[in-house]
């Protein structure tokens, strides 16, 4: 199991928007694509308190992350589905992500999600087991189909901090393991595409 880390988006506003209407304050062209060299940069480390201009940017990036998954606003809108954006993704080389990962289940009416705001990660343990996703990895800033996999640990454990600075812990699995790692490389100026292989014998698929 991992530590669940919920983001109170009451310090922004009554509830998280879920938008059916107006311009969304992140569009696909906010997002650098692989081309931009800022991607290869190393993110520096974030110094805290967060700038207003950064809590802005992960509000935002809720609003979009969230949104992106739900089928009816996503297709209307032509967002690109994501779990996952780095700050250096928008632009800004600071050392923080947000993962939005829907938990829905069958039984569920409406999707549900868990909100992760990561400063400053550390991996400071992991598997041996490796995995890859079945379908492959994709990435907000790579708008092109790329064929292959890229092998991740199946469990980390991540020490960091919350948007107020306070401590964290996450132990992740699987597919929210593979999300974490992905959003990690990125503060390192690193693309999946950098990692792709085709050979995965013996490597467990999820």
């Amino acid at each position: 199991m991992f530590t669940a880390i919920y983001f109170d988006f009451i310090k922004f506003c009554d509830k998280i928007i879920v938008y059916f209407g107006g311009d969304y304050m992140i569009k696909m062209g906010n997002i650098l694509d692989e081309k931009d060299s800022r991607l290869r940069s190393i993110s520096n480390e974030v110094v805290f308190p967060l700038s207003k201009k950064d809590k802005k940017a992960i509000k935002d990036t809720i609003e979009y992350l969230t949104n992106s998954q739900i089928p009816e606003i996503s297709e209307k809108e032509g967002l690109r589905p994501g779990m996952g954006l780095a700050a250096i993704q928008l632009g800004i080389n600071k050392r923080f992500f947000v993962v939005v990962h829907e938990i829905t289940r069958e039984e569920d009416k409406k999707q549900k999600f868990n909100t992760y705001i990561i400063v400053n990660p550390k991996i400071i343990s992991h598997s041996e087991e490796i995995i890859a996703a079945d379908t492959g990895e994709g990435c907000l800033s790579v708008n092109r189909e790329v064929d292959g996999y890229v092998k991740r640990f199946a469990r980390v454990t991540i020490e960091a901090f919350d948007i107020d600075g306070k401590p964290i812990t996450i132990r992740a699995r699987e597919e929210l393991a593979i999300a974490f790692q992905h959003e990690i490389d990125h503060l390192n100026g690193i693309l999946f595409i950098d990692k792709i292989t085709n050979n995965i014998n013996g490597i467990r698929t999820i």
